[in-house]
């Protein structure tokens, strides 16, 4: 039962991480104004990058936990 669940969660971020390669790929190709995708995931992840690196030792703390979660 426990296998079962985790493997659909594999699955899902799995999914996941192939929409927003694709949806990446996408902003690079067409620019932001993607008619079907105006989410601005560029934009969103230097955001996310730039909040990690302006807090210094807890934004490193933060992408290290964050990184052990992932490989497991």
């Amino acid at each position: 039962m426990w296998k079962t669940i985790t493997d659909v969660i594999g699955h899902v971020s799995d999914v996941a991480i192939q929409l927003i390669m694709l949806s990446i790929v996408l902003e690079v190709v067409f620019g932001s104004a993607v008619p079907f995708l105006s989410l601005g995931v560029i934009g969103n992840i230097s955001a996310i990058v730039s909040d990690l690196g302006s807090q210094g030792l807890i934004g490193l703390i933060t992408l290290g936990i964050l990184w052990a979660i992932w490989k497991k």
